[in-house]
């Protein structure tokens, strides 16, 4: 098996662990501290989030390429390592100081607040961007296996009543920082220490402030959400809001674990100026990434009302309505993911990225002042659709010459149909059973129905096969 097809999989199952894992503890913890419960949690987290951002900068994808273009370099890499990350150390303690003062003097709840604090400290030791760049996707699945599988167990035996929310954030704040430790061992195999300069630390500045614009701009319409609520509207909308995402964050975050994956190859060929190669690999990801989005975003359509009672209790019932409308968004997350990781990243066109996330941002921002005050969550997920139509637009219309968007649409097209008659499929199912057993044999109906009409057309219309998909040499 070829090297980008074990990374492939190990990142799915990366990506997998991260969503899935918390799917035991979802019901649970809803029906166990609550919607305000689950709101502090997620407010919290959302704060102290934007702190781990003002740590790492850029460096998830500026490191992550860096590494990407020496990673047969011994010497090279270990320099570079150095340099990136003492840049990290330094920005840690400007963001450290910072949010220590927030916790003192402007959290509401400065108990939580200073717990989070653990998940802060852990962005110091997050080196995920060398590993990536690496491409060695291996050590964070067994990283993250054995972690996430302790947090869920961890959980179930000390999280018993609402007052426990406090133990619930330290258990989770702690696995992140265990999460982050465990890959220093592993580090000293693949780089030695070198001294670097003052001037060898500056020079990759400029760069990464620069890959920190859209990570900020993004972050206003993915995080600030919900510090808007927690502040405009309530902590029950932060968990009915929050809890959509949980489900919404599962193709999403199986798409965006293909672009991690591509990204280190797709900057390798481009620095080989393998450019018929790297076009190829594009056409075929956004042909399969269209088809998964497409099902995925009517597949929840088709149930998120009988989903989210059931899943997460009858206090959640305005879950299902937000997850409605955050579900188009993966479809426009889709197409712009390929387009960021795969293309503008890998050949530095920094510029677009960042303006189509700061065009998100404005849009976002402006539409959660004018809607979150009125609508509450629902506000929120309506700025959230705009802002990633936004982004994918602008992302896409910059780059018109160099793909066929002809080819894209009618793919589309084809995939929308088959979305459709899923969801038709879906909703003239009523077999008279529970609701749960009747969900399940929906779900299956919508997978089994969608995967046939759109499957039919990958392979039989467009050729499609696992073997061409990922057909490349071994490193």
């Amino acid at each position: 098996m070829s090297s980008l097809k074990k990374n492939v999989i190990y990142n799915f199952v990366y990506q997998f662990l991260i969503l899935f894992l918390p799917f035991f503890t979802a019901p649970y913890l809803s029906r166990v501290i609550g919607p305000s419960g689950i709101g502090l949690y997620s407010f919290s987290y959302s704060v102290a989030l934007y702190f781990t951002f003002f740590t790492m900068l850029g460096l998830n994808n500026y490191g992550n390429r860096e590494i990407a273009a020496i990673q047969d370099d011994f010497e090279k890499r270990s320099r570079t390592f150095w340099e990136i990350y003492t840049l990290q150390v330094v920005f840690f303690c400007f963001s450290f100081v910072v949010y220590m003062f927030y916790v003192t003097s402007i959290a509401s709840d400065k108990m939580v607040a200073l717990i989070q604090g653990i998940f802060v400290l852990s962005s110091l030791l997050d080196i995920n961007w060398f590993f990536f760049g690496m491409e060695k996707f291996k050590l964070t699945v067994l990283r993250n296996t054995l972690v996430k599988i302790a947090t869920v167990i961890l959980i179930f035996i000390f999280v018993r009543t609402k007052d426990d929310i406090y133990i619930y954030v330290g258990i989770m704040a702690c696995g992140y920082l265990i999460s982050q430790l465990c890959l220093w061992p592993f580090l000293r195999k693949y780089i030695c220490f070198t001294k670097v300069s003052l001037k060898d630390i500056v020079k990759h500045l400029r760069p990464n402030l620069i890959l920190f614009v859209p990570v900020i701009s993004v972050s206003i319409y993915k995080i600030m959400d919900k510090i808007m609520l927690g502040y405009m509207a309530s902590m029950s909308d932060v968990g009915y809001f929050d809890n959509a995402e949980k489900i919404i964050n599962v193709p999403i975050a199986l798409i965006t674990a293909i672009g991690t994956v591509m990204m280190p190859r797709m900057t390798a060929l481009n620095a080989q100026n393998k450019i018929d190669e790297s076009k190829r690999y594009i056409d075929k990801t956004m042909l399969i990434v269209l088809a998964f989005a497409t099902g995925a975003m009517f597949g929840i359509i088709s149930v998120s009302k009988e989903f989210s009672v059931l899943y997460y209790g009858k206090n959640f019932q305005q879950t299902g309505v937000i997850m409605d409308y955050l579900a188009i968004t993966v479809l426009f997350l889709a197409c712009g993911n390929v387009i960021r990781s795969q293309y503008l990243i890998p050949r530095k066109k920094d510029k677009i990225f960042i303006t189509s996330a700061i065009l998100g941002a404005i849009f976002n921002f402006t539409l959660n002042l004018i809607l979150i005050p009125r609508y509450g969550a629902v506000g929120a997920a309506i700025g959230t659709i705009v802002a990633e139509f936004t982004v994918c637009f602008y992302q896409l219309y910059s780059v018109r010459k160099y793909f066929s968007y002809t080819t894209y649409f009618k793919h589309e097209i084809y995939f929308l149909f088959s979305g459709l008659l899923m969801y038709l499929s879906v909703k003239n199912v009523n077999t008279g059973l529970n609701d749960l057993l009747n969900l399940i044999i929906q779900m299956i109906v919508g997978a089994i129905v969608y995967s046939i009409i759109a499957g039919w057309y990958m392979i039989k219309i467009q050729k499609l096969s696992l073997t061409n998909i990922l057909k490349v040499s071994n490193k």
